[in-house]
């Protein structure tokens, strides 16, 4: 999937001299958490979220200074704080450089620049043009589709698959599981080395495709348990 599939396309814009109260205005009015900054070329030059807008004087909350942390910080840190914090238009608030992705970055690559640069949001750009955005929420639609039918899968293809999954996950190594599978049904026994294995476990035969339902038996022993 790519990011062209799940993106938001009518994208709400501000230029870098709209008005800071407007810009709240317009986050309210059309509910969303954030909004690109475009210049008079109609590129996105940096982007306004309300991360941005939490601390200001006008809602009471402008950064409170201690004198350690003034002996600390830099003048130049200190005038750029109080822009950021203080400033009246876009071009003041607004967070740049842009992180972006492009249409045909993967899903995962998407999921992977909201979390190295812990963001909700990222736009979407074709060179210079900004033509979508994705954010988190763009993400949920995925995981309220009904799951591809595959057909009828045997019992032996769901217990193969499931210990092939096992011994690639580099976690269940030290595992003694048991498995038999009737009709779609896994019955799991044995002994694991923690809960979370036996939990993990538990997950990756639930997601196999055929498997109806999953009996868990296993049972947690220490560490030192498998140490002979």
């Amino acid at each position: 999937m790519r990011a062209r599939e799940i993106m938001t396309k009518r994208v709400q814009t501000v230029s870098t001299d709209t008005l800071v109260r407007d810009i709240a205005r317009l986050m309210l009015r059309r509910r969303i958490s954030a909004v690109p900054v475009v210049d008079r070329k109609r590129q996105v030059v940096g982007i306004v979220s309300e991360s941005d807008l939490m601390r200001r004087p006008e809602s009471g909350t402008a950064p409170r200074h201690s004198w350690w942390l003034d002996l600390i910080e830099t003048p130049q840190a200190r005038a750029r704080e109080y822009a950021k914090t203080r400033g009246l238009r876009a071009r003041d608030v607004m967070t740049r450089p842009i992180v972006s992705v492009t249409p045909d970055t993967d899903v995962a690559d998407v999921v992977d620049v909201l979390e190295r640069w812990n963001i909700k949001r990222v736009p979407v750009m074709r060179g210079q043009r900004l033509v979508g955005i994705v954010s988190r929420r763009d993400l949920l639609p995925a995981l309220v589709r009904p799951r591809k039918s595959t057909g009828k899968v045997s019992d032996a293809a769901i217990s193969e698959t499931l210990r092939r999954k096992m011994k690639a996950s580099g976690w269940s190594a030290n595992t003694l599981v048991n498995m038999a599978v009737a009709k779609g049904i896994v019955e799991l026994s044995g002994i694991v080395q923690s809960e979370d294995e036996r939990h993990a476990i538990r997950v990756m035969a639930e997601t196999i495709a055929g498997v109806r339902t999953v009996k868990d038996g296993l049972r947690v022993y220490p560490d030192y348990a498998y140490a002979s």
